[in-house]
């Protein structure tokens, strides 16, 4: 199993970044070629969604993409450091990704809940925890294990 972890200060270009690294360790572990658009949205849908609740909360904060090759899965997780319960309605974290939210994004005006329905139609398997210490989106995608 090899993990590959980036944090990154909350600036959306560093979005573009965290899609181009997953998708090169899909690849690498053997995720089927036509799923590596999917892990590439996935990705960058959790990571702007990480990014827009830091700046809003705790820009000093980094946001953090640990990237894994499990026994014929290939896992994201994106983690958020912003305590849902310092900044945030109750029962929804900072960066606005709790599944039932109905509050609407202050940029684009759509309710949290469709990013995580975007995020829901593209991974194979998400998984989204709230902690004290903030929120966490796992993903997963089918892997042939890692090419050499």
């Amino acid at each position: 199993m090899a993990t590959v972890e980036l944090s990154f200060t909350a600036l959306p270009a560093h979005v573009r970044t965290a899609r181009l690294v997953a998708t090169a360790v899909a690849r690498r572990s053997g995720v089927d070629e036509s799923l590596l658009d999917e892990v590439r949205l996935a990705v960058g849908e959790a990571c702007s969604r990480a990014v827009e609740g830091h700046q809003r909360y705790c820009p000093g904060e980094p946001v953090r993409l640990a990237l894994t090759d499990l026994a014929g899965r290939f896992e994201v997780e994106v983690t958020d450091y912003c305590a849902p319960s310092a900044h945030s309605p109750a029962g929804q974290g900072a960066s606005g990704v709790l599944a039932g939210s109905q509050d609407a994004d202050t940029n684009g005006g759509l309710p949290a809940s469709v990013g995580i329905a975007v995020i829901e139609g593209l991974a194979d398997d998400v998984q989204i925890s709230e902690t004290a210490a903030g929120t966490r989106i796992r993903m997963s995608w089918p892997s042939a294990g890692p090419s050499r």
